[in-house]
């Protein structure tokens, strides 16, 4: 069986055809223009470039490949693809079909499409196994007993509004929930998280009778929690944490971070736990 890779931006592609070719598999890979590191000629045997909105021309390279199986890795802007991309035809008359304009709906179109044509997208970590963490701590330091009652704070908000497609990422302190991800992603989440604390404590210094009136949120060490939705399409909208995600969160002063066991891509694994356990920070899948 011959396989795809639609490779979007950052290591994950990179990732992606180390896996393959540890199993003895290479990928007939598409890159975009827009988004995907040059490098990706140097590691891959077979790449096309196409742009953006090239619907078409990605599914004859596919086609004419043999490719039977896709996995898409990577980010691609889809914003690009209704503000600046040039569509092509097939495109087009794919974009004119969406009743909306997120994320689910375009990427699941080009499911779709390919499906229609006989190559069918994939598991985005059929080749990565390896790089999902087991149910258990992944660092040296377990979380305390604070630390494990606002994880299962966190985890019952994250299961209530899973429903409604937002952000993966909730950041708690003391059972109160201080921030949920929005389009900025999880490391910006946490800062955010973070400045929040750190400026309630500028704003109620020397606040006179207003003090006692607002939320304390100061004081304590801050939990993160990114939970993989129960419906997770991992073909395209897989959980990733990495070392940017312990950076931010040592800046931010949290110091828990829950993740779901199995359903969670960790880029830089060792480096990223190490940096962890230097940090004192707990890191537990669930």
């Amino acid at each position: 069986m011959r396989y795809g890779l639609i490779a979007g931006n950052g290591k994950f592609p990179f990732m992606v055809l180390e896996g393959a070719k540890h199993a003895g598999v290479s990928l007939s890979v598409v890159a975009i223009r827009e988004e995907t590191d040059r490098d990706i000629e140097r590691v891959a045997e077979r790449v096309t470039w196409v742009g953006i909105g090239q619907l078409g021309k990605m599914i004859r390279f596919f086609k004419n490949e043999g490719v039977e199986r896709a996995i898409m890795a990577g980010q691609v802007k889809h914003v690009q693809i209704f503000s600046r991309a040039i569509p092509d035809a097939r495109m087009l008359k794919m974009l004119l079909k969406l009743r909306k304009r997120n994320t689910s709906a375009l990427i699941g179109a080009i499911a779709d499409e390919l499906a229609g044509e006989g190559v069918k997208l994939i598991d985005s970590t059929f080749f990565l196994q390896d790089n999902l963490p087991k149910t258990g701590t992944l660092t040296r330091r377990e979380p305390d007993l604070r630390e494990r009652e606002d994880l299962e704070y966190g985890m019952e908000i994250a299961r209530a509004i899973a429903r409604l497609d937002l952000g993966q990422t909730l950041v708690i302190r003391a059972k109160a929930c201080i921030a949920i991800e929005a389009m900025e992603g999880t490391d910006a989440a946490i800062r955010r998280a973070g400045e929040l604390t750190r400026g309630d404590s500028r704003k109620t210094k020397g606040s006179g009778l207003m003090r006692g009136r607002q939320p304390k949120l100061t004081g304590g060490r801050l939990t993160v929690v990114k939970l993989a939705k129960p419906n997770q399409d991992m073909r395209f909208d897989v959980p990733v944490i990495g070392l940017p995600t312990i950076q931010a969160m040592v800046e931010a002063g949290a110091t828990c971070l829950c993740i779901t066991a199995g359903k969670t891509l960790i880029f830089d694994r060792d480096a990223m736990i190490q940096l962890a356990n230097e940090s004192k920070i707990a890191i537990m899948a669930v």
